[in-house]
């Protein structure tokens, strides 16, 4: 069997197998499966949330989703896994790519809710943070939110610069720090 074929029969086993193991809209419990690694698989997640299997783009969305349900992090390598298979898979920055922010009133005061380019909603709380690394070579923001687990999703330029439009200052550790309040919580985009 060639390499692509070995490719496209692992490809069709996960899919297979993703839909066997979810139950309604819940995601499947990756953290709680184990198996054998199997190999790599020609799938890449681009920076700007886009999925590549083979060097062309997934353009179907909902397969896109259902993929993300089985991805999973160990140290800094991603696969994405069933009960009896785990394949390695290529991410350039982040695995989820956030599109979309609101803001929606609770008990706990305001609470930004993001959507990522899978549908995932992701309150921004003290479970789902917040955070802005900054790039060595250029100076520029990449900010982060957690998704689940260990994944996090890079936050679009525009969500970005709508956070930055309703930013407070505030002072911590005697900086100047610009940021958001969500769910009574402040989160820093990063130091004035």
């Amino acid at each position: 069997m060639s390499k692509e074929q070995d490719t496209n029969t692992s490809f069709n086993n996960i899919l297979s197998q993703i839909n066997q193991s979810q139950e309604g809209n819940k995601l499947p419990p990756v953290d709680q499966w184990n198996p054998d690694f199997c190999g790599d698989m020609e799938l890449v997640i681009k920076r700007d949330g886009s999925w590549h299997y083979q060097n062309s783009p997934i353009g179907r969305h909902r397969l896109v989703k259902l993929f993300s349900t089985v991805l999973k992090k160990e140290d800094d390598q991603y696969f994405l896994v069933t009960p009896v298979e785990k394949l390695g898979i290529r991410v350039e920055d982040a695995p989820f790519l956030v599109t979309r922010m609101k803001v929606e009133d609770t008990d706990k005061g305001p609470v930004i809710v993001f959507t990522d380019n899978c549908d995932n909603t992701i309150p921004l709380s003290s479970d789902n943070p917040l955070w802005v690394e900054q790039d060595s070579r250029t100076g520029e923001p990449s900010p982060y939110v957690m998704v689940r687990r260990n994944l996090h999703a890079l936050i679009h330029r525009n969500v970005f610069y709508q956070l930055v439009e309703m930013a407070e200052e505030r002072i911590i550790d005697d900086k100047k720090h610009l940021g958001v309040v969500s769910a009574g919580e402040f989160f820093s985009l990063g130091t004035i």
